[in-house]
């Protein structure tokens, strides 16, 4: 097998996430799969409460690395035990491309995206400097800078898919009004009902943030199409799954904030994420 050495950019419509994969594996977006190593596969499991909030984040990640790239998405608490994805590590990323479990497939089609166009030489983005500080800090940037992508009036309402509370919080510095939506969480940190319906709150709303999570929980196709419908711009904040997002900007998305790993929550020091607007 050999491993990626040149960056090999291929523009395409894409209208699905399946149509995304299948796409990688005609080797219609750079080089084939087939011949490109995951080097390592691994699982990382986090928690967090923020200071004087009542929410205990609980995240689970399957990563994947190939080349000088990680690709990461978010998994269900309810998967079934993920032990033997570290044994997929050295496998061809065609072959996890092909695995039965969605997470391990959007983190491979996830790392084989940003192999091919590194997000640290991508020429398109406003790269941000997240400053060095607490997590309290480092969050509230940003969360700010995600809200900065959003181009919407005072009283505006925004629907969040994937609740985030300092998110909320940077929506409502805007002037906008949040619509939570989300899985696993049934109020914000104010005590906001969040609303399980990702649809119910599109269909309220005047623009729309999802997070990367929505790719590994199969939601992410119908919250594209639901905006596109609507005609109501769809911003994705992610961190799983950001190269796979990316490949939506002007095909669905309209604004992407992108944070590959190592995520911010796992440095105290200046980390960057990078802002794209279609």
């Amino acid at each position: 097998m050999k491993m990626l050495t040149v960056t090999t950019v291929i523009e395409r419509t894409v209208r699905t996430v399946r149509g995304l994969v299948d796409d990688v594996l005609a080797g219609a977006r750079g080089p084939s799969p087939a011949g490109l190593v995951a080097t390592s596969v691994f699982r990382l499991t986090h928690g967090t409460r923020l200071a004087g909030s009542s929410t205990t984040y609980r995240n689970r990640y399957v990563l994947v690395r190939v080349g000088r790239a990680f690709g990461a998405a978010s998994v269900a608490a309810d998967t079934p035990d993920p032990d033997g994805w570290c044994d997929a590590s050295g496998s061809p990323v065609e072959v996890l491309l092909r695995d039965e479990c969605e997470p391990l497939r959007i983190a491979a089609l996830d790392a084989y995206l940003a192999a091919v166009r590194p997000f640290r030489d991508d020429p398109v983005p406003e790269r941000v400097l997240l400053p060095d500080g607490t997590p309290e800090e480092r969050a509230v940037a940003r969360d700010a800078a995600v809200a900065g992508l959003l181009d919407v009036r005072p009283g505006a309402r925004v629907a969040l898919i994937g609740v985030v509370n300092p998110l909320v919080a940077a929506i409502r510095d805007r002037g906008a009004e949040c619509l939570p939506c989300d899985l696993d969480l049934r109020t914000t940190h104010w005590g906001d009902v969040v609303a399980r319906d990702a649809a119910e709150v599109i269909d309220a709303a005047d623009a729309v943030v999802a997070t990367g999570m929505t790719l590994a929980n199969g939601t992410f196709d119908a919250i594209v199409d639901r905006c596109r419908d609507r005609g109501v711009p769809l911003t994705v904040y992610a961190q799983t799954g950001a190269a796979v997002a990316r490949a939506f900007l002007g095909s669905g998305v309209d604004a992407l904030s992108a944070e590959p790993f190592p995520f911010s929550q796992f440095s105290a020091e200046p980390t960057a994420l990078y802002r794209y607007r279609s």
